[in-house]
């Protein structure tokens, strides 16, 4: 059976890296510690490895409710525990009253450094606090140069991965129905916005399918995709439900609110 067949061609490659992880610990009994992964490649990690006999997933980005995670592959009889992930939590302090960061400030500055976002968990700003998760290897050179963020002086410390800041996510879950699963159709029915406007977004990069930029308003979505729209917020594809008598599309999904 072709297991490409299952996903989308651009995912291919990432599937090749899975499946020489898996036979390099296979044939080693040496662990395969990942780079951080979105919540797609994690997804696709999961249906390659499944419950592999030889081989387990383990999966953890610092904290219950974080996003980007690393991924370990292990032998079925190593115990795993949370520092094999090499994780490490940085946090600085900033004036709030005076001055404003956001999620996307904080990814510029690091992005600055000539890092590559691989290497980068998730971020949380807020109420004056700054916290990062990154990579253990990477965490000394990020402390001695991201020292200043938009106009907020900066000083990033090391922190106990106790004392990460965690935010649940609250998705908000609806049925619809669509014309099709293409994505202006779909995106037109979620954000409530005319089929001309969908386009619109689409075609001036400010759409995302999971977490990368889709400029063809055709593109077609499959169940369990993650969605994003600059300024109007992330949302995803929960079920595809199946067709109406008049041959239309009833699906589930979900709005983070």
């Amino acid at each position: 059976m072709d297991i490409y067949q299952h996903f989308r061609k651009e995912e291919q490659p990432f599937i090749d890296k899975v499946l020489s992880w898996k036979e390099q610990v296979e044939q080693t009994y040496q662990n395969k510690l990942t780079d951080f992964l979105d919540p797609r490649e994690q997804q696709i990690m999961d249906i390659l490895i499944g419950t592999n006999n030889d081989v387990v997933l383990h999966v953890f980005g610092g904290g219950i409710h974080t996003e980007r995670k690393r991924t370990l592959l292990a032998p079925f009889y190593e115990e795993i525990t949370d520092d094999k992930f090499d994780l490490t939590l940085m946090q600085a302090t900033y004036q709030d009253k005076f001055i404003t960061l956001t999620h996307r400030d904080v990814m510029g500055a690091f992005l600055s450094l000539g890092i590559k976002r691989k290497k980068l968990g998730d971020i949380f700003v807020g109420n004056g606090i700054l916290q990062i998760l990154m990579a253990n290897d990477i965490a000394p050179f990020v402390s001695a140069n991201l020292t200043s963020i938009k106009k907020a002086k900066i000083k990033l410390e090391e922190k106990m991965l106790s004392q990460l800041v965690e935010v649940e996510k609250n998705w908000i879950a609806s049925d619809k129905t669509v014309s099709s699963l293409r994505l202006d159709a779909v995106l037109k029915e979620i954000y409530h916005v005319s089929r001309k406007d969908s386009v619109d977004y689409i075609r001036k990069n400010l759409v995302k399918v999971n977490y990368k930029v889709v400029e063809d308003p055709a593109f077609v979505l499959q169940e369990g995709d993650l969605i994003s729209v600059r300024g109007k917020g992330r949302s995803k594809l929960s079920s595809i439900n199946g067709q109406t008598k008049k041959e239309k599309w009833k699906i589930s999904t979900a709005v983070l609110k």
